[in-house]
């Protein structure tokens, strides 16, 4: 029995696209036609989720943050948060490898529990992405002025929170919007090529930054024992884990590929492991290293400045702003990779006709083996939202935190259903799609946690919850500095909660008109 019907009866995919039979015949099984072309080996798989995490884009984006509130001791939330994600990978890897199918929170979400719990999860992660895009794209500014004074086009401040710095992020940001939506209309291989070149570029750029820095060290490693900011040093971490909250997401974004992935059942859960272990062992190691080779931690330029202020002071002018060239390009690359991954959310939802015009979202090209539809939406939806920056520079945060929010409930809506399957008893080890037991592309048996499952999956669920109150958390010294602004100390509980009632409505609305589609139902009812 399969788990759902396809939506129409479009032809396969002309021969440009190779998929091998075996790939096609497992994702038929699911009820799909292979219509995304599979041109994604394994390093292209590896290259989406890091280019997701981008540890050269956000780290930059969010250090200045993180050391504000958290002083040098905000580097132990780096291990800390990389240790709990790690666990939430772990628990997307087995999907992974049961469910390679496009839209993977959705698809995971909705097979672990009901359509209606499944269809709330997805649209809480396809906003999240959105609004991901944006904060992603809005990094530029952190980089671009750095370079060359030229970039700040509106003049002024250059700094973010400043209303000049603010003002100049949007335009920055939406110009590249528009150059990343052009390359996720054009074609899977030329996205694949970029992303595989921008991430070689970002580890090259990111190792050398390491050992630069680690190189020009001003002080020792005792800075990381001395807390910052208000509030006794507990609350001063929690404020700080905000920055690497903020980096080490995406990672589920090999899952979301695995359409387009030869081989996903093997390629996919490994890809989702390494892109987060790699990117966590890297941001971590370029924490440590700006914190020691800061020229002051006191002038307050480390708190406003972050990283570009460290690069260029201590390694000179030349080399700094040639470095800084890698993270603008690392900048451009997380938002294309962040993009295609709401875009196939959007596209996978679609298909399953539980979305306003899923006719024409759910469509792809038979040339380019792209959905269109999703990409245009998911850039013109990042620009607006990109535009909130000119209102206020405090948007920036806003935008930043309730994204991550978002993503971390997203998370605990997979790991939450997962965990209540197998206390249970309706976990086995090693179930493949639908309840058919069997190994992967090549013969051997699916990634599975075996008997660490249920202790790695109760401490994923707990950390992911824990996480998403703590960067919920309405606190008017990080949301509302200046005061004033109410709606910005809320944002993220608001946006939430309107994120909800709106997806309420919109099936409420579909229901009194008897316009309720289909849906995939839950793995339970599956024989």
């Amino acid at each position: 029995m399969t788990a759902t019907a396809p939506t129409d009866a479009r032809p396969e995919p002309p021969g440009r696209d190779r998929t091998h039979p075996s790939d096609a015949a497992a994702l038929a099984r699911f009820g799909y036609r292979q219509e995304l072309h599979r041109s994604m080996g394994r390093y292209a798989s590896f290259a989406a989720g890091f280019s997701f995490i981008s540890v050269l884009t956000t780290v930059f984006q969010f250090f200045a943050f993180g050391y504000a509130f958290g002083g040098g001791a905000f580097f132990w939330t780096w291990p800390a948060v990389l240790l709990g994600q790690l666990l939430v990978a772990a628990c997307f890897a087995e999907l992974a490898a049961r469910y390679p199918l496009s839209g993977a929170i959705y698809q995971w979400s909705t097979r672990l529990s009901t359509p209606v719990f499944g269809w709330f999860a997805g649209w809480i992660m396809v906003i999240g992405q959105v609004v991901v895009v944006a904060a992603a794209a809005l990094a530029l500014q952190v980089v671009l002025p750095a370079v060359w004074s030229g970039f700040q086009l509106v003049g002024g401040d250059p700094a973010p929170t400043t209303a000049t710095g603010a003002a100049n992020a949007a335009i920055l940001a939406v110009v590249l919007l528009v150059l990343t939506t052009v390359v996720n209309v054009l074609d899977n291989k030329v996205l694949s090529t970029v992303n595989r070149v921008g991430v070689s570029a970002e580890i090259i750029g990111a190792v050398l930054i390491v050992v630069l820095l680690l190189t020009h060290s001003e002080r020792g490693g005792g800075v990381t024992l001395h807390t910052g900011g208000a509030g006794g040093p507990l609350s001063a971490l929690l404020v700080g884990s905000f920055a690497a909250a903020y980096v080490l997401i995406g990672f589920d974004s090999a899952g979301e590929m695995s359409e387009e992935t030869h081989n996903p059942r093997r390629t996919a859960p490994r890809t989702i492991l390494t892109a987060l272990a790699s990117a966590g062992v890297l941001a971590t190691l370029m924490v440590f290293g700006g914190l020691l080779a800061a020229p002051s931690l006191t002038d307050g330029r480390l708190a406003t400045e972050g990283l570009s202020y460290v690069l260029t002071s201590s390694l000179g002018p030349g080399v700094g702003k040639a470095l800084l060239v890698d993270v603008a390009l690392a900048v451009a690359v997380a938002t294309l990779a962040i993009q295609t991954s709401a875009t196939r959310m959007l596209f996978s939802m679609a298909r399953d006709g539980v979305l306003p015009a899923s006719r024409a979202l759910a469509k792809v090209s038979p040339r380019t083996g792209m959905p269109s539809g999703p990409a245009l939406v998911t850039g013109i939806a990042a620009a607006g939202l990109c535009l909130l920056n000119l209102a206020s520079p405090e948007a920036f945060l806003a935008i930043g935190t309730t994204c991550i929010a978002m993503l971390y409930l997203a998370y605990a809506m997979v790991t939450g259903p997962m965990l209540l399957r197998r206390v249970r008893g309706l976990w086995a080890t090693g179930p493949a799609a639908e309840g058919e037991d069997g190994p992967d592309e090549t013969g051997k048996p699916l990634f599975s946690l075996g008997r660490w499952g249920l202790p790695v999956n109760v401490l994923a669920l707990a950390y992911g919850l824990f996480m998403t109150v703590n960067l919920a958390w309405p606190r008017a010294a990080v949301y509302d500095p200046a005061g004033g602004h109410w709606y910005f100390q809320w944002f993220t509980v608001l946006f939430l909660a309107a994120t909800v009632v709106l997806g309420a409505a919109y099936r409420l609305a579909r229901r009194r008109t008897g316009a309720v589609p289909a849906e995939v139902p839950a793995l339970s009812t599956v024989s």
